[in-house]
């Protein structure tokens, strides 16, 4: 996965994170996009994250990932 500095992030539009909102969860990339969809996983495992915020995340990535 491509290492996104505090430039490259800031530089990204809102609708380049599956939490917008928030600008949380960059998926710009394949790689971006399995990582939230890992790291939302694990949020919700520790009851961080609810199901539904989780599935927002999953659907978002899952777009990013069947585009290429």
């Amino acid at each position: 996965m491509a290492k996104l500095d505090t430039k490259a992030r800031e530089k990204l539009p809102a609708k380049m994170f599956a939490e917008p909102e928030k600008r949380a969860y960059p998926i710009e990339d394949k790689a971006h996009a399995r990582n939230a969809k890992a790291r939302a996983s694990q949020a919700v495992k520790a009851g961080r994250m609810s199901k539904t915020e989780e599935g927002k995340i999953d659907r978002k990535a899952d777009e990013v990932l069947k585009k290429a």
